[in-house]
């Protein structure tokens, strides 16, 4: 007489992330990855691959706008970040809609 074990599916792991400005978790395919680039500064990394350091923000506009703001990306990358290159980012913040922050 034998047990038959119940079948079941292995659980495939999800990564999960935090945003550095509201502290949210999700999935990691959900934020948006900023990795800091020797030469080029802070870029926008979409496929979530770049070598360099990186952080992750809700694709939201708030936390874009409080991270840029207060110095919490800067900090989260262990870099100083030029104000040309906050510009840049900022404007790839328009793209986002305006969603309350959770903090």
């Amino acid at each position: 007489m034998t047990k038959d074990k119940p079948s079941t599916a292995p659980v495939k792991h999800i990564p999960q992330r935090t945003c550095i400005n509201c502290r949210k978790t999700g999935v990691k395919r959900e934020l948006v990855r900023l990795v800091i680039v020797s030469g080029t500064g802070v870029e926008v990394d979409p496929t979530g691959k770049k070598t360099g350091r990186g952080a992750y923000l809700c694709p939201n506009r708030v936390c874009w706008d409080n991270a840029l703001k207060t110095g919490r990306l800067a900090q989260a990358l262990r870099a100083n970040i030029s104000s040309d290159n906050i510009a840049r980012l900022q404007n790839n913040a328009a793209i986002f809609k305006n969603e309350k922050s959770q903090a």
